[in-house]
């Protein structure tokens, strides 16, 4: 490995056949210049403010100019915009990112049953030109747990042993210790040489791969599951894997490889999930030759639809069918090409590729307008040849891939970012120079206009209290319902999960309930293709009582009229109705308010999204904790019967709990909500109370930043344009 920092042509490098990296629009130029044009602005008056008699007031300039400073140089105070990625195995996720980027093999692909096996990812190194990836393993007690379950599930010689678990225990032994070690005993895989190699690897917790020769091959190792070379894959003590690539698409943007579940993992499970929660937007990925047929990604909207939604803050799907160039014209044709449609007579393959493309997403579409989906985010639909954008041999033209159609959707991105994020910096700065000319005049008796605005605080928050009331109301109301419904049901539907019907040839079963239960209620089986989930199985009807209304106060992407943000908005200590005149200072007064309130509102506006996800999830999780104990007695039996005792014991933990738990649920959610009513009250409070005390500091300091105003305005007006 060479030293970090030491610049190569790594083997995941663009090669000829790849993109070039993209260089700055017109209009991000412009924006940089404005951005220059602010600064010099802000240098020039903390140049002057610099002399001028130490104040309060002066403290709290330089401070905010400082913050400014930092936050342009840094950006950490904006949250990045996080995609995930997901779709079976073998559909083409990691070449589709592999291709977007531009980075031919940075992320292995599936060739030769291989696939990514590790949630995965990927954001921008935008300080230097170094390739960079951090591994980060479980731990080695919970290893030692898994191995011994995995073991145990190998030596599983009943009739009703489960042939999926049994494939996951051999994968996983097989990739890890070499082929055949899957047949060893735990005292004879402990004393095998890999085994130490393993136990380092697992202390060390973190392992940072930087610019090596062979970078995409040496991250393989760690995310790539794999038959060939046996005991040579670690992805199976691997928890993630975070890869930095010097790429400018990737700015503001950080994709997620979500390989989905598979094994009785808590860790993995639990990372997936809070991943999704982080998703802005999600990639679906299917092979086009499905695209009419397979249920599967609407099956995974619908598994993952509440981490997306309530407990996320997705606001749109971007449904990708691949493999468009794998298609056998005279057969299309045979098949599919209408026969009132003449037979093209040239470029067959690539007429047939783009008319299978136009019926692949009306089909898409279709799906999409009869699914629970719609109301609750948008959908793009792209059909993309990874193939054909590296191979220029063959007969696609480079926009008929349509990688450049998904690379122009993060370049727009990035450019709405910058805007907003230049945007803010000459508001900031605006604010700052406002401030100044607010305070300028000595003799002004500003005590009246304090006071205004202390009062218009009490009353508008007074408001916002009435409003949280009537939300909490509203809530509390659909809570009761589902605590009655939940009390009622929960029995009857907890049966499907824990005494299904098990349809012929899917047995195995008293393996994946045991599963579930060292899980905490939540069991992915492959086999079966659907999730198990316990938990969100006896909260479902408290969520079918709330979601409508939990929607409206925190809705993803659309105004309701009565949601949390709206209220924040909403609020405000500026009741003037008339505008006063630009020479006024009150004027500026406003000006520095505004910009106060603004401040407070976005980072508000950030806390409700994130707290939205904990008071949703509140209601499983109050479930799993209080069915823990039994989960944990259920998973420890073993031996003849012990599928039916499982049974048993976790029937009458649900009939134990059930007059309380689903009331605790409720309680909880409703605190959770309180406590965010508190937290954005004491904010907007605490935060212009002191923005109303900076300007009783009249007259103590002497400097004219009019003109400065002028400019920075006529900078906002072009962002505007």
């Amino acid at each position: 490995m060479t030293s970090h920092g030491t610049k190569r042509k790594c083997s995941n490098e663009p090669s000829s056949s790849s993109t070039k990296r993209p260089t700055k629009s017109s209009q991000e130029l412009r924006t940089d210049l404005i951005m220059k044009q602010t600064k010099d602005v802000i240098k020039k008056i903390q140049k002057n403010i610099a002399v001028q008699d130490s104040t309060d007031l002066k403290t709290y300039i330089i401070e905010q100019i400082s913050k400014m400073d930092i936050m342009n140089k840094s950006n950490k105070n904006r949250k990045k915009v996080t995609i995930g990625i997901f779709g079976r195995s073998g559909e083409g996720k990691s070449s589709l990112l592999n291709a977007v980027l531009g980075e031919r093999y940075l992320l292995p692909s599936g060739s030769s049953g291989a696939c990514t096996a590790i949630t995965t990812q990927v954001e921008a190194n935008l300080i230097d030109s170094n390739y960079t990836a951090e591994i980060e393993f479980i731990s080695k007690e919970e290893w030692d747990r898994q191995l011994k379950d995995l073991l145990s599930d190998l030596s599983d010689k009943t009739e009703d042993k489960n042939d999926d678990m049994i494939k996951i225990a051999i994968e996983k032994i097989t990739a890890l210790y070499g082929a055949g070690k899957f047949k060893k005993t735990l005292e004879e895989l402990k004393k095998d040489a890999k085994s130490a190699e393993i136990d380092k690897l697992l202390l060390m917790k973190k392992k940072t791969i930087s610019n090596t020769n062979n970078f995409a091959e040496e991250i393989s190792q760690y995310i790539q599951h794999s038959r060939s070379n046996p005991g040579k894959w670690y992805w199976p003590i691997v928890k993630s894997v975070a890869i930095k690539i010097p790429n400018p698409l990737l700015e503001h943007i950080v994709f997620v490889d979500i390989p989905g579940t598979g094994d009785c993992n808590k860790t993995r499970d639990s990372l997936w999930k809070s991943k999704l929660g982080e998703c802005s937007a999600v990639w679906i990925i299917s092979a086009i030759n499905r695209a009419a047929t397979d249920e599967d990604p609407w099956e995974i909207s619908k598994h993952c639809v509440y981490y997306m939604t309530q407990a996320g803050e997705c606001k749109s799907i971007n449904f990708i069918l691949t493999k468009t160039d794998d298609i056998d014209p005279e057969e299309y044709i045979r098949n599919e090409w209408p026969s009132e449609e003449e037979k093209p007579d040239k470029d067959l393959k690539t007429a047939c590729i783009r008319k299978r493309n136009i019926c692949s997403k009306e089909t898409v579409r279709e799906s999409f307008e009869n699914s629970k989906l719609k109301k609750k985010m948008t959908l793009n639909i792209f059909t993309v040849s990874t193939r054909a954008f590296f191979d220029k041999t063959l007969c696609l033209e480079h926009s008929d891939t349509e990688i450049p159609k998904l690379q122009d959707v993060l370049k727009n991105l990035n450019h709405s970012i910058n805007k907003d994020l230049a945007r803010d910096y000459v508001n900031e700065a605006k604010g700052i120079l406002s401030l100044i000319e607010s305070v300028q005049s000595e003799t002004g008796n500003m005590t009246e206009v304090h006071k205004k605005f202390e009062q218009n605080l009490s009353k508008a928050l007074e408001r916002l209290g009435w409003q949280f009331d009537m939300l909490r109301c509203v809530l509390e109301k659909c809570l009761s319902d589902g605590v009655e419904e939940s009390e009622n049901l929960c029995l009857t539907s907890a049966c499907s999960i824990i005494s299904p019907n098990l349809p012929h040839g899917k047995g195995g079963f008293h393996k994946i309930l045991k599963a579930l239960c060292k899980n905490d209620g939540y069991h992915w089986s492959n086999a079966w293709s659907t999730d198990l989930d316990l938990n969100m199985n006896l909260a479902q009807h408290m969520h079918k009582n709330i979601e409508e209304e939990f929607d409206s106060i925190f809705p993803v992407h659309c105004k309701t009229g009565k949601s949390v943000q709206e209220q924040i908005e909403k609020f405000s200590i500026i009741q003037s109705d008339t505008e006063p005149p630009r020479a006024s200072i009150f004027y500026h007064i406003n000006n520095f308010i505004k910009r106060e309130e603004i401040k407070l509102k976005m980072r508000l506006k950030r806390e409700v999204v994130e707290r939205k996800k904990e008071i949703f999830l509140s209601i499983s999780n109050t479930i799993k904790d209080a069915m823990v104990p039994y989960y944990e007695k259920a998973a420890n039996f073993q031996g003849t019967g012990s599928m039916k005792k499982m049974q048993n014991t976790l029937t009458e933990g649900i009939e134990n709990l059930k007059h309380d738990m689903f009331k605790q649920a409720k309680a909880e959610v409703i605190q959770k909500f309180r406590d965010l009513e508190q937290y954005i009250k004491d904010d907007l409070e605490s935060g212009l109370q002191r923005s109303i005390l900076l300007l009783s500091e009249t007259g103590k300091i002497k400097l004219d930043v009019l003109e400065d105003i002028k400019e920075l305005e006529k900078l906002l007006q072009q962002l505007s344009d």
